[in-house]
């Protein structure tokens, strides 16, 4: 692992336990194991290393997610193929889904550039502007849609940390989410 890969993954692990404004930089350099001069050759403020973290997660969440439809996929199947994928990788990857959730609700989303939203979500945003062409999903603004579906994901992820259930349960409770969440936006 790099010395920028060692950076992120203590400030993730430092961020999500002790929030952003309880994380010093040098808390995160020596967590690190890197010097304080180091962490700033690669992130020039604290600012940009919480905005950098959370684009790194994202990116990884957008490779896992992949809305490609494969030969003879129905829109209902890839959806449901992107939901499983969402709700797994925040399942697997407990401490990034926190992240992400902490970072939506601070001021640091303003500091992302619309670009790189676009950038993050083009894919899974033109598979739902082609269900709503075809009319599979409802006729809704596709931002509407999207924070819907958002919401719901992480909704459920919540209910499946608190709930403590097996893997079986969990599993039963995802799929029964699909079928609530479909219902909703078809």
């Amino acid at each position: 692992m790099d010395k920028q890969e060692q950076i992120l993954k203590a400030a993730l692990k430092l961020f999500v336990e002790y929030g952003f404004h309880g994380t010093p930089t040098s808390k995160i350099a020596q967590e690190a194991g890197v010097s304080n001069g180091t962490l700033f050759h690669y992130y020039k403020t604290k600012d940009e290393l919480v905005v950098a973290l959370y684009i790194y997660i994202k990116t990884r969440l957008s490779a896992c997610i992949d809305s490609n439809r494969g030969e003879g996929e129905t829109i209902k199947a890839t959806f449901k193929r992107i939901f499983l994928s969402s709700m797994y990788w925040a399942i697997e990857n407990p401490t990034e889904f926190q992240f992400t959730q902490q970072f939506h609700s601070s001021p640091y989303l303003s500091m992302v550039s619309d670009e790189e939203i676009k950038k993050q979500t083009k894919c899974l945003m033109d598979f739902m502007q082609e269900a709503i062409d075809a009319r599979v999903l409802k006729q809704l603004p596709i931002d509407l849609l999207f924070t819907l579906l958002s919401s719901q994901i992480y909704g459920i992820n919540e209910y499946l940390v608190a709930s403590s259930l097996d893997a079986e349960k969990q599993k039963e409770v995802i799929n029964l989410s699909f079928d609530l969440i479909w219902d909703m936006v078809t």
